[in-house]
């Protein structure tokens, strides 16, 4: 059970509702997370802003599958649940590439890099090795698109620590924090 009041809808505070309504919109509902959110409009506002700056990076699948790694390592159940529901739903990413973007890997030597360095991200806490950078380099990534992954790698860190913290109950199909 949350561990946080859920907001009914007419409780959300009003400068939260702009991003509760275009949630809602886009995935037919209003997550848990949001509700949670929508609790600090500047909290769930900053947050959106970020997210639509970095929605305008890399790819969705890309995207996607930083997600997947991130989340894993951080064992956000709910995250791995949301994340892996888009993934399939909405970018169509089939599940054997979702499973291996969670564990840091993927068929797509493109993708692996990013993954595997976000990854390595959470694992260290951001101190990769020269050989991290060289990885991520080696396969294509720009300086820019390096500090783009940093920066998708936090915002799903904080969506990742807000549900651990809480204890959000999924509102997704569940995803078990154990890959199989």
């Amino acid at each position: 059970m949350t561990r946080i009041a859920l907001p009914a809808n007419d409780a959300i505070p009003a400068a939260s509702q702009p991003v509760i309504d275009a949630m809602t919109k886009q995935l037919k509902m209003t997550p848990n997370l949001f509700r949670i959110m929508a609790l600090s409009p500047n909290a769930l506002n900053g947050w959106a802003a970020l997210q639509g700056a970095l929605a305008k990076t890399l790819d969705a699948k890309l995207r996607d599958g930083i997600a997947l790694a991130v989340s894993q390592v951080n064992g956000c159940q709910y995250c791995l649940s949301a994340h892996s529901y888009v993934a399939s739903n909405m970018a169509h990413i089939d599940d054997e590439e979702i499973r291996l973007n969670r564990l840091g890997k993927s068929h797509t030597p493109k993708t692996a890099a990013a993954v595997a360095f976000a990854k390595a991200l959470m694992e260290t806490r951001g101190k990769i090795t020269e050989d991290d950078l060289h990885a991520v380099r080696e396969a294509g990534f720009s300086e820019a698109n390096i500090v783009e992954i940093i920066a998708l790698a936090a915002q799903f860190m904080l969506t990742n620590f807000v549900n651990n913290a809480f204890d959000t109950e999924v509102d997704f199909p569940v995803v078990e924090t154990e890959v199989v």
